[in-house]
């Protein structure tokens, strides 16, 4: 019974007041010291200058792209060639909130009254599969991106593969920015302007009593982030400067799709979490009580605790009834125990009690943001408080932008 945990089944601001000391302090990109930034606070004061338009931060991760674009509110103020491009590339992106059959602009994630280098205007947060990536380059060459803008920020290990690609097909150089970096800076950043980014669920050990409330994040240190995307990432985070990454595993979002895929015949991440909410790990995996008929008082394991992920599977009867809805819920589940267990065991080496829980992984997965919240308080007697944020996957997007701002300004 390796990592026994529970089952799934209980049921007006600107980006200039962002970087005043790096501004001050360094003008150049820092080096990577001890696995972290030497030197990267989040704040932009006395910035001078404005930088060409559009503005996009981009993270190419290994499953999806997360894109945010700067729309400025006033084009009158740009000469004539440079405005009718943007007006272009604006009706696009603005004129849509979906891009083909997989590109999405989450609408309720757009942040109004941004400054950028002296230009007011809204924050768009856009996402995309990895795999449509020469749609986009389609896409940036139609809209004739390169004629704005000699480079577009980026980060993700897609800002590697691609790289050659942007250069040659679009005639733009990605300016590449470590990934743990900014996806750090983008936290920092978009919980300062945003008041109701974090929360956690209260009451996590009773499901009809568990809510979702916000929580005050500006006062957070020390704490884990732990992000989840393809697979898994731990930092440890003492202040805005002095961080590494302690752990992480191969097994995340990533890996949680593609057993599906091949379990249950879905396409897609949606579709996926679509079929765990209609299922029952109970009829997957083998719980305590399959094994003790109830309760392992001695070590205090309840009889709903998993004992062995899939372990009903074992029989060939129990293979023959198992539902594409129960097998998709136990991969949820298995995926979510194994990442809340690392994280717990990280937070207690650490002596940290604030675990920060990011990824597009927990894109509308509140079950996974429910079993973290009880496996958190559960297996540490209430020490530990897991935390959530609104803009979940975009941190990385946003941060590449400000460290572009910052290193260009």
């Amino acid at each position: 019974m390796d990592f026994p945990l529970v089952n799934g089944n209980s049921s007006d601001v600107s980006i200039e007041e962002d970087s005043a000391a790096i501004v001050k302090n360094d003008s150049h990109h820092s080096s990577l010291v001890n696995g972290h930034r030497n030197g990267s606070p989040d704040s932009f004061n006395d910035i001078q200058g404005r930088l060409a338009m559009p503005l996009f931060g981009m993270d190419i991760g290994g499953t999806l792209t997360k894109l945010v674009y700067f729309e400025p509110a006033n084009f009158d103020e740009f000469d004539f060639a440079e405005r009718e491009t943007l007006k272009t590339i604006h009706k696009y992106l603005i004129g849509n909130t979906a891009y083909g059959k997989t590109g999405i602009r989450d609408v309720h994630l757009e942040l109004g009254n941004q400054t950028i280098c002296g230009r007011t205007g809204k924050i768009h947060f856009i996402r995309f599969p990895t795999a449509q990536m020469s749609a986009f380059i389609e896409l940036a060459k139609l809209k004739n991106f390169s004629g704005l803008a000699s480079g577009i920020c980026a980060t993700g290990g897609g800002a590697y593969m691609f790289e050659e690609v942007f250069a040659k097909e679009v005639l733009l150089q990605l300016h590449k920015y470590d990934e743990l970096d900014c996806l750090l800076k983008g936290i920092h950043h978009i919980d300062r302007h945003n008041p109701c980014e974090c929360y956690y669920f209260s009451n996590p050990r009773d499901t009809e009593c568990c809510d979702k409330l916000p929580f005050n994040f500006h006062n957070p240190y020390p704490y884990l982030v732990v992000n989840i995307g393809s697979g898994v990432s731990i930092l440890s985070v003492r202040s805005k400067t002095d961080y590494n990454r302690v752990s992480g595993t191969s097994l995340g979002g990533g890996t949680f799709l593609g057993l599906c895929c091949l379990l249950t015949g879905c396409e897609t991440f949606e579709e996926a979490i679509g079929l765990a909410s209609q299922g029952d790990s109970r009829n997957i995996d083998k719980l305590v009580k399959d094994i003790y008929g109830g309760d392992y008082g001695k070590f205090g394991l309840k009889g709903d605790t998993v004992a062995c992920s899939f372990g009903q599977m074992i029989s060939q009867e129990k293979r023959d009834a198992a539902r594409k809805e129960d097998l998709a819920r136990a991969t949820l589940v298995t995926l979510t125990n194994n990442i809340g267990s690392i994280a717990r065991m990280c937070a207690k080496t650490e002596k940290i009690e604030r675990v920060v829980f990011v990824g597009n992984f927990l894109r509308v997965n509140e079950i996974s943001m429910k079993l973290l919240s009880y496996a958190m308080d559960y297996w540490s007697d209430g020490s530990l408080k897991a935390l959530f944020l609104q803009h979940e996957g975009y941190f990385g997007a946003m941060g590449c932008l400000l460290e572009y701002l910052q290193l260009n300004s």
